[in-house]
């Protein structure tokens, strides 16, 4: 019995010494992570939520105060944000090796999300579920984020559907 007690307190100090984002892709069961659109000059616009669901990834965008339009939407193979362009993201996550766009017979890439519709008010929502992807591979070691770009996805042009320059952008943080 004291063997086993020592073996889980070892486990839990090691538990300790990792990140939320990597113990995520160990722990069996839900799956669930959030990234808060933040603006270059740092304004919360909105919130991007990741949940397992069926094997599957389900993606809800929400935002409040960007500009009314289309507006291309993707997740960024890499987890950070860094104004003022956020170039820091990387390209889209691209799990497949597909090109870009859902009108792209070599696409779409796992991280290609609809247009965002924001409105007068400047609200917008989309809700998405991605097939086939894992949140292991969303969450790798070198993470992912959501991004906002200032125009609409053409959902065909390689790589990033012609939808403009990055206005928000948020890491993925599991939950």
């Amino acid at each position: 019995m004291r063997g086993f007690a020592i073996a889980a307190m070892g486990a839990l100090v090691l538990a300790g010494c990792t990140t939320p984002e990597k113990n995520a892709r160990y722990m069996a069961g839900h799956f669930k992570a959030q990234a808060d659109l933040l603006t270059a000059d740092g304004t919360l616009v909105g919130t991007g939520v990741a949940e397992e669901v069926d094997g599957d990834i389900r993606v809800i965008v929400d935002v409040k105060g960007i500009s009314k339009g289309l507006h291309g939407t993707h997740i960024h193979a890499v987890g950070k944000c860094e104004a003022p362009d956020f170039a820091s993201a990387a390209g889209h996550w691209n799990p497949t090796a597909h090109q870009h766009g859902k009108e792209n017979p070599a696409g779409p890439h796992m991280g290609d999300l609809p247009n965002l519709n924001v409105g007068e008010d400047g609200r917008g929502q989309i809700t998405l579920t991605l097939k086939g992807a894992t949140f292991a591979g969303l969450m790798d070691e070198d993470g992912a984020a959501l991004v906002v770009h200032a125009g609409p996805d053409d959902y065909k042009t390689d790589p990033a559907g012609n939808s403009g320059g990055r206005i928000a952008c948020g890491v993925f943080k599991a939950m």
